[in-house]
């Protein structure tokens, strides 16, 4: 039925939003105001919403099932957000007038989305008990037995859950298949070929950053790319935006451009013309491009603190690799520009050195681990001199990007500050797809852990990952390699970046329905969104977030309550994010089968 819906015109549309309520089309219908349909409708919400759960059971209710009737009761919660005046005020936007003025065939077509109607139309039938989420489904046998045959039908339902999960995950490729690794070694000797290098070149992390790849040239001399991929690169350059490859990252990629299996792996380093030309007005309207408020967040240069006992020490500004959605891109600079100033760091860790209230340091940046030894050494040293610090974790991308730096030198250097039950020395990393998992990333990883040294992985959900089971996939292949899933990031909000935005309701229906099948300990990752200035907010239930408005072009509104709301006076923050339809279409688009996804309406 989704599928259908995504072709449907805008007239079809309407005459499907008006079947899925005709009380709501009614009630639109015959108010002179405004302020008579929103009475009117609200006064509906309540009536359905005594119904449903009625502390006397309801003829037309009592059968429907109680999941149904819980989804009705978001819905209506829901819908009544989205029709206060209040919430109208603070998003400047009224959906309820829009839908009073189709209703009364004031309003032009053009200027509603297919995505508003598709909101309202599952919005309705969620408060009628009409979802659709449960009409094929049927109550499972081994609930109405007992003992032994309760568990045998149980088991049957089980190993169907697990069974479908590998289904689905046979559809993607890991970097330890056997055709992916070879294909990817013969990419690794025509690198090396093009630079005259030797496989002692190859092993050497400074011969990867010395042969950074940062011009096309360079790029079409090594792969294919498609006129899309091309057109980013140039006006990439015309705007002197810089991009960075390693030869490392290079031979993952699919050398003629044939196949599918590497579109995460290309769209983490080659920025689209879209991302260029969002960027450069950003920076011309003066738009900040700190998305998260960091310049308010430090109180000295090098330093960012959003927590009690935690902070971000930041000593170098750029990496091995950029990364096109990265949070950080108006302070990443050029690698042959950046600068580690002992000076600033001094500084900086003079400041924590005076605050006991610190008892961890997250030195990130750019990647902390493009600097050579002697500076991490000392670096890890002087952190290590300040007593109340009990933890340094080291955000890295290194080891997706560069493994070869994970030398037996930086191995012993890390070796001399993890000291358990004094002070604690881990590793956040950022693996975004199964396909960087490599055979080269397994022995980084290996070395580390001969230590005793805990890793982590933050995964930034975004449009290349999200496909169905693709996020479980990697989870599983991440904790049997010696890294725990720790955060699974919605994407920032940033202009630029919003062909890698996903609704955050795919990103709870990915926890929900895929994650959930894992065994608890590969789906340690806890999926938050990050309010900017303030940090991160937990996406998972009523109490941390809401939906407060549609927009006409489908985007939902959202109000997100900062981590800290039951302990001080702390404004929300709106958040407007991407369209639901949007992402369904170009999910068709890619193929995918949106009749997998029909259940994202109804995650709040």
């Amino acid at each position: 039925m989704m599928k259908e819906l995504l072709e449907y015109d805008k007239t079809r549309l309407i005459e499907e939003l008006w079947k899925s309520d005709p009380e709501i089309y009614r009630i639109l219908r015959s108010s002179n105001r405004l302020y008579d349909a929103r009475k009117g409708i609200l006064d509906h919400l309540n009536e359905l919403e005594r119904h449903i759960f009625n502390i006397y059971s309801d003829k037309h209710f009592k059968n429907i099932n109680i999941l149904e009737r819980n989804n009705a009761k978001e819905c209506i919660r829901g819908l009544k957000n989205i029709i206060r005046s209040e919430n109208e005020d603070i998003t400047n936007y009224s959906a309820l007038n829009s839908l009073y003025r189709v209703a009364k065939k004031k309003a032009k077509f053009d200027s509603l989305k297919e995505g508003f109607y598709l909101e309202f139309i599952n919005l309705f039938k969620g408060i009628n008990c009409k979802s659709g989420i449960y009409a094929e489904k049927e109550i499972p046998s081994y609930i109405n037995l007992t003992g032994h045959l309760a568990a045998i039908e149980r088991m049957k339902i089980l190993d169907e859950y697990s069974s479908n999960m590998e289904t689905y995950f046979l559809r993607y490729k890991t970097g330890m298949d056997k055709d992916l690794i070879e294909k990817r070694n013969n990419n690794k000797r025509s690198i090396m070929d093009f630079f005259n290098a030797s496989e002692e070149d190859w092993q050497d992390y400074k011969w990867h950053i010395k042969n950074i790849i940062s011009d096309i040239e360079t790029m079409k001399e090594l792969v294919v790319l498609s006129d899309d991929e091309l057109k980013g690169l140039e006006c990439a350059r015309k705007n002197c935006i810089p991009f960075q490859i390693t030869p490392h990252y290079l031979s993952l990629f699919d050398r003629e451009n044939s196949k599918k299996y590497d579109q995460a792996i290309r769209a983490q380093v080659l920025p689209s013309e879209h991302y260029c030309w969002n960027y450069t007005l950003s920076k011309e309207s003066g738009t900040s491009l700190d998305f998260m408020g960091e310049g308010s967040t430090s109180p000295i240069q090098g330093i960012t603190r959003r927590y009690p006992q935690i902070l971000i020490l930041k000593p170098f500004d750029s990496c091995p690799q950029i990364c096109v959605y990265c949070q950080r891109n108006w302070e990443i600079t050029d690698i042959k520009d950046a600068v580690f100033s002992r000076e600033t760091i001094k500084n900086a860790l003079d400041w924590i050195s005076n605050n006991k209230n610190i008892k961890e340091v997250l030195v990130t940046g750019g990647d902390p681990l493009t600097l050579n030894d002697v500076s991490i050494d000392w670096l890890l040293s002087e952190i290590s001199k300040i007593g109340h610090v009990e933890r340094i974790r080291i955000g890295t991308r290194i080891i997706v990007t560069m493994p070869q730096r994970i030398t037996e030198e930086l191995i012993e250097i890390f070796e001399k500050y993890h000291e358990l039950g004094t002070r604690e020395l881990c590793i956040v990393t950022h693996f975004e797809h199964p396909t960087e998992l490599t055979p080269d990333c397994l022995e980084a990883i290996k070395k580390i852990k001969k230590i005793g040294m805990n890793l982590y992985n933050q995964q930034v959900f975004t449009y290349y990952n999200s496909k169905k089971y693709e996020s479980s996939l990697l989870r599983t292949l991440l904790k049997k390699s010696g890294i725990d899933p720790y955060y699974t990031f919605n994407t920032k909000g940033k202009d630029e970046t919003i062909d890698y935005r996903v609704p955050i309701a795919r990103i709870e229906q990915e926890r929900k329905e895929e994650a959930r099948f894992l065994p608890g300990m590969a789906r340690t990752d806890e999926p938050v969104f990050n309010v900017p200035r303030l940090g991160k907010s937990h996406l998972r239930s009523w109490q941390d977030h809401e939906v407060i408005m549609i927009l006409e072009d489908g985007r939902r509104v959202y109000r997100f309550y900062p981590w800290e709301s039951k302990y001080a006076l702390v404004e929300p923050y709106n958040y407007t994010d991407v369209s639901i339809y949007d992402y369904l279409k170009r999910l068709k688009d890619d193929n995918e089968n949106a009749d997998d996804y029909s259940s994202i309406w109804y995650y709040f």
